[in-house]
């Protein structure tokens, strides 16, 4: 607390000999705030006024652009208002430009389904495993119901359309039942040729689809979320066990379900 004198002291100070504050501070042993507070002044306080830039003037012309073209890079528009005089930098563009680009996020719904109503297929790699003096990869099929998370699984040598149905049929058979829509990533084994939204199936998948009347599914390019159920226990609870499989043998794989039957 400042006493009367100390407070005349530090006003004399500061307007008649023109000590800065950090010079008062120091020499009364105070915090610089407290010498602020015995001035009793607004200049500490005054807003600092800001420097005009050189972006200003184009400002409007770079907002209209970009809610135009909103992924126009700042090259180009660099060059567009170097024509129409602007004389700055691109380093001073750019951080304009980061700051008026619109923001596009995709909205998501969060996929609910109802019991036995959907699946989801998918294939997971596990590198190699010894077949006596050869290495052959090891390649795990899951299926998985979206609703109950309930997990299907099952190694192969070999990613072929055989293990591929075979997987299929000793998974219905597990459950005793199947859902009612199955949805597949771009697998070969599923997809054979795909133009937008037309889709070409396997044949020998939609003769399985027609022998246990469930409806075959793509899931749209690059969006991961309409499989993320599958891509989940591809990603995490797979890889979490992951060593356990590659073990020096193949003798090992035969007994790799009944493990992550315990394990899941």
């Amino acid at each position: 607390m400042l006493s009367s004198e100390q407070r005349v002291q530090i006003r004399h100070w500061f307007y008649a000999e023109h000590w800065k504050v950090g010079t008062i501070a120091q020499e009364l042993g105070v915090h610089p705030d407290t010498v602020r507070h015995a001035l009793d002044t607004e200049q500490f306080n005054r807003a600092k006024a800001l420097r005009p830039l050189v972006t200003d003037p184009y400002v409007e012309f770079l907002r209209q652009t970009l809610q135009k073209y909103p992924r126009l890079r700042a090259t180009r528009i660099y060059q567009m208002i170097r024509e129409r005089g602007y004389t700055g930098s691109v380093v001073q563009l750019r951080r304009v430009v980061a700051r008026l680009r619109p923001v596009h996020q995709e909205p998501f719904l969060r996929l609910r389904s109802f019991p036995g109503e959907q699946g989801q297929v998918d294939w997971a790699h596990f590198g190699e495993v010894s077949v006596g003096r050869a290495r052959r990869r090891l390649s795990c099929f899951l299926i998985t119901l979206s609703y109950s998370r309930a997990l299907y699984l099952e190694f192969f040598f070999d990613q072929s359309m055989e293990n591929f149905l075979r997987g299929h049929v000793h998974a219905f058979h597990a459950w005793s039942g199947q859902p009612r829509i199955l949805l597949y990533d771009n697998l070969r084994s599923a997809v054979l040729e795909r133009r937008g939204d037309q889709i070409h199936f396997h044949p020998r998948l939609l003769d399985l689809c027609s022998h246990y009347h469930f409806a075959p599914r793509p899931c749209q390019v690059r969006a991961a979320n309409q499989k993320a159920y599958v891509s989940y226990c591809t990603s995490f609870r797979l890889c979490n066990v992951e060593s356990r499989l590659l073990g020096p043998s193949a003798s090992a794989a035969s007994e790799n379900r009944t493990f992550f039957q315990r394990f899941i």
